[in-house]
C-alpha cells in the first residue's frame, strides 16, 4: 500500500466486513507498517461428495485447492472495494508516563535543534496512535510526530535495552515491553511497564492498533498513573511478533517489516 494511512484505512474495512460477515473465513487479520496480512483464509464450504471409500469423487477438491480457490476469489474481489479514509473515533487515550532521562535525549534534541530540556515537551504535547504491532509481544508502533521530528536509528544498535524504554526511530515511538536488544533512540523510561503486556487480561496487549496515547512525563520519584482504555470488539491482539526482522534495529524487509 502506499503509505501507513492507507493501511489503516484498508484494516478498517476489513473489520467491518467481517463483523457483517461478509469476508471469508479467516483466523486473523494482522495490521503492518503498509500492509495488512489475512492468514488463514478458506471457504470452509466442502463443494465435493465423498464417496465414503476414502476415495475423493470425480470434481472433489482437495482442501488446499479449496482454500487456493477461496483466496484467488477474495483476491480479485478486492480490486472492486471502495475504502474510505479511515474515521478515528473519540476513543480516550491511553496515558503513559514517562521518565525523559534517557542516554540519547541530547542527540534527539541536536536532531531536533530545541534544548534537552524541551524534549519532553514537544513529545508529551503530540496526540499519538497506534499503527500496528510487532517485533516482540506488546510492542506498539505508535506515529504522530510531524516529519521534521523523525529521527535515524542509532549507527549502533544496543545488545539490550531495559523493559519501559520509551524510544524513537523515524516516524515511531515505542515503548520496549520486556528487556531486548534494540537500535532506536531512547529518550526516557516507562517507570512500571508491566501493563504493556499482560496474559491474564483480554487483548493481553495494552497497546492494539488504533489506540490513541499521550505520553505524560513525570518526575523519576512518581511512577505517575497510567489510563488503562476498555477492551473494544475488533481489537486485534498483538501477542504475535511480526513486525521485526531484527531485534538490534537493521534495515526493514519489505514493507511490512520496521526493526526495534
Amino acid at each position: 500500500m502506499a503509505d501507513g494511512e492507507h493501511a489503516e484505512a484498508f484494516h478498517a474495512e476489513l473489520l467491518r466486513r467481517r463483523e457483517r460477515g461478509e469476508l471469508p473465513a479467516v483466523r486473523e487479520i494482522v495490521p503492518a507498517a503498509r500492509t495488512v496480512l489475512l492468514d488463514g483464509i478458506h471457504d470452509g464450504i466442502h463443494d465435493g461428495v465423498h464417496d465414503g471409500t476414502g476415495e475423493r469423487t470425480p470434481g472433489e477438491r482437495t482442501p488446499r485447492e479449496r482454500a487456493a480457490g477461496a483466496r484467488e476469489r477474495f483476491a480479485r474481489d478486492l480490486a472492486s472495494w471502495r475504502v474510505e479514509p479511515p474515521q478515528r473515533e473519540g476513543r480516550e487515550p491511553v496515558e503513559i508516563p514517562v521518565v525523559y532521562d534517557g542516554p540519547d535525549l541530547d542527540e534527539v534534541a541536536a536532531l531536533w535543534g530545541v534544548p534537552a530540556g524541551e524534549v519532553a515537551a514537544l513529545h508529551s504535547r503530540t496526540a499519538f496512535r497506534v499503527a500496528f504491532c510487532g517485533f516482540a509481544p506488546g510492542f506498539g508502533y505508535l506515529t504522530g510526530l510531524p516529519e521534521r521530528l523523525h529521527v535515524p536509528r542509532r549507527t549502533t544498535p544496543r545488545t539490550r535495552v531495559p523493559a519501559g524504554a520509551v524510544a524513537l526511530a523515524g516516524p515511531y515511538t515505542g515503548v520496549y515491553p520486556r528487556p531486548s536488544p534494540g537500535g532506536w533512540q531512547i529518550v526516557g523510561r516507562m517507570p512500571d511497564p508491566g501493563a504493556l503486556w499482560d496474559p491474564a487480561r483480554e487483548p493481553a496487549a495494552l497497546l492494539v492498533p488504533g489506540t490513541p496515547v499521550r505520553f505524560v512525563a513525570v518526575g523519576a520519584g512518581d511512577g505517575g498513573a497510567l489510563a488503562l482504555p476498555a477492551p473494544r470488539a475488533g481489537d486485534v491482539p498483538a501477542g504475535r511478533a511480526r513486525a521485526g526482522d531484527s531485534p538490534a534495529g537493521g534495515s526493514p524487509v519489505g514493507d511490512s517489516r520496521v526493526g526495534a
